[in-house]
């Protein structure tokens, strides 16, 4: 043959094998709501920029007649592109060949473009939509995804892995995603769950759809397995997008730095007004948060699940920060066992990928109850405790308003290695409230008096003068400084931009033992 008989060969070879073995079967994922694998990552990735590998390989399998179902490409549409301009791996099942189950050979491409993405130290980002292992291929499909995982494993905290979830995801497919940094999922569509609803109803006698049992809003708001809703796939994918944006290509790179036109040193007058003296009142964190970041622009991690407490990124004079901040708004902004799940790994996240920490502190303290005990908040709470202390990045606490007992401690303060504290005039820092304090330890006194309810208040207001006073942290050198709210935006700059260069070395070892 000559030279251009084999390219108009290649040329429709190519050509087939993007259309699909099945045009029925491109039908059908449309009408589901759901796109083409290669839809999809045209929607990721920036226009023309996608370059493909392995668009050939197919499986060897003879198993129950597999020899006479051989498509190119065997489920799996592997390779690179850009996505604001730098480079991004990606990989996305294609549900129209084998329902996008994993074989050998799908495998193996997979295995091979996670090596190449830590080769290059660039992002990984998975289109998840598939059946799970394929079962005519048995062990061999399982040993597939032990290679995936252990991929994801070694490269975790090495380059920002990103899935998303955009059809069914069942048994051991449903780890690798729980493996990666970010878990995004669309309502209706996606579905992730180790044993599906047939399994649990013939094991448990439980009846559950699929999007009952593990649908977005379940992993979203119940789970916490995904960090991130949406109701249509391009929304999703245009927010993977952004996601990007705000991080590094590894973890030897600092987040992409953007020019802001919202000034530096721009006052916040309107902190004067958000947040109530009163500690018990409540009010929207988020609100702070808009007021003191570029633009009034934040990307929050986990909307919908532990809600007490706020994890975010956002940018400060154009640099990348990761914000945790209590959320009065509910339940009073307290630290439970799945809030500090969620802050401890966004901190470890942060850290990993050298993006610094802003802690906005207003935390009443643990809550209290059997079922958080018997649950274990000791070794929940100690994961956000050791997340702190473990990370190396520049981190500022800020002290809005109240801040008790030993959640005051977890949330990043001096003593557990703070770069900065900073407090507002606002701020109440003691073991305890002031009326839980004087109940202790003036209990004897208040019980003999002939007036006791007079005599408490009493106490309430000596232990509030003596010890909650907003300057009594900063005299004992544990606050740096009491600023005015409406300062706080520079303030946060200044002190980031002083940290920037910060060095920290961890002690030499294998690796930590974080709490179970």
């Amino acid at each position: 043959m000559l030279a251009h008989e084999r390219l108009a060969e290649l040329s429709e070879l190519k050509s087939l094998t993007r259309q699909g073995p099945d045009p029925q079967a491109t039908e059908r994922q449309h009408a589901k709501g759901k796109l083409t694998a290669r839809e999809r990552i045209e929607l990721l990735l920036d226009d023309d920029t996608f370059q493909e590998i392995e668009t050939l390989r197919r499986h060897r399998s003879t198993a129950f007649g597999m020899e006479r179902r051989r498509p190119h490409s065997d489920g799996v549409v592997t390779g690179w592109g850009k996505v604001h301009g730098r480079t991004v791996f990606v990989y996305a099942h294609d549900f129209r060949i084998f329902g996008g189950a994993l074989g050998e050979a799908h495998a193996a491409k997979i295995h091979k473009l996670m090596d190449l993405a830590e080769a290059a130290g660039a992002p990984l980002v998975s289109l998840n939509d598939g059946a799970g292992a394929r079962i005519q291929e048995g062990v061999t499909a399982l040993a597939g995804y032990g290679g995936i995982f252990q991929r994801n494993t070694r490269n975790s905290g090495v380059i920002p892995q990103i899935s998303v979830m955009l059809g069914p995801c069942a048994g051991g497919a449903a780890y690798s995603p729980a493996l990666t940094d970010f878990v995004f999922m669309v309502r209706e569509t996606s579905q992730m769950f180790i044993t599906g609803p047939d399994v649990v109803q013939a094991v448990t006698g439980e009846q559950v759809s699929m999007d009952g049992l593990g649908g977005a809003d379940v992993h979203g708001g119940t789970s916490g397995v995904a960090g991130f809703v949406y109701d249509d796939e391009v929304s999703c994918l245009e927010e993977v997008r952004y996601l990007l944006s705000l991080l590094p290509q590894n973890n030897r790179e600092v987040p992409p730095v953007e020019l802001s036109a919202d000034p530096a040193d721009r006052l916040n007058e309107s902190l004067l007004h958000l947040v109530p003296t009163d500690p018990n009142q409540a009010y929207d964190m988020r609100e702070v948060i808009q007021e003191i970041v570029d633009n009034g622009e934040f990307f929050e991690v986990h909307e919908l699940w532990a809600t007490n407490i706020v994890c975010a990124l956002a940018r400060l004079d154009g640099h990348v920060v990761g914000i945790v901040a209590n959320q009065p708004a509910s339940v009073a902004g307290v630290l439970d066992i799945h809030a500090s799940e969620k802050a401890a790994r966004f901190v470890s996240t942060c850290d990993a990928f050298n993006i610094p920490l802003v802690t906005l502190v207003d935390v009443p303290g643990f809550l209290p109850g059997v079922d958080q005990e018997h649950n274990g908040i000791i070794r929940h709470g100690a994961k956000l405790l050791y997340a702190y202390c473990n990370a190396t990045v520049p981190r500022v606490q800020l002290i809005v308003r109240k801040a008790y007992g030993g959640a005051y401690i977890v949330m990043d303060s001096r003593s557990i290695g703070a770069d900065i504290s900073l407090a507002w005039p606002s701020n109440e820092i003691a073991v305890m409230g002031a009326e839980g304090a004087a109940n202790v330890i003036f209990r004897r006194e208040i019980a003999s008096a002939d007036d006791p309810e007079s005599v408490r208040r009493q106490k309430i207001k000596e232990y509030r003068t003596e010890l909650m006073h907003p300057y009594y942290a900063a005299e004992r050198g544990l606050v740096d400084d009491v600023i005015d709210p409406r300062d706080t935006r520079q303030v946060l700059i200044r002190s980031l931009d002083m940290l920037r260069s910060k060095h920290a070395d961890l002690p030499s070892r294998k690796h930590g033992n974080p709490p179970a």
